[in-house]
């Protein structure tokens, strides 16, 4: 199965990208996803389902601890593809 996703991190600061902007960064682009796009306003990757929920794992934990007051998510599944 393969999962999709979708989530926003709070405070923003249009100023400068928070702490916890620049950890959920590197926690999707570290993880073995596909498909990740990181913008100012919303993140997306996709990826097998393993990966996504291991993902957003560590997302949620390391996001909180460098700050995030809101973690905003949407998980969908996107289509048949493997647990990788």
């Amino acid at each position: 199965m393969r999962l999709r996703v979708e989530f926003t991190t709070e405070p923003f600061d249009l100023d400068e990208a928070p702490a916890h902007a620049l950890v959920a960064r590197a926690v999707i682009e570290g993880a073995q996803l596909d498909a990740v796009d990181v913008g100012p306003f919303g993140n997306t990757a996709e990826g097998g389902a393993d990966a996504v929920l291991t993902a957003v794992d560590a997302l949620l934990r390391r996001t909180l601890e460098a700050g995030a007051t809101r973690i905003s998510l949407q998980v969908n599944v996107v289509g048949e593809g493997g647990d990788k």
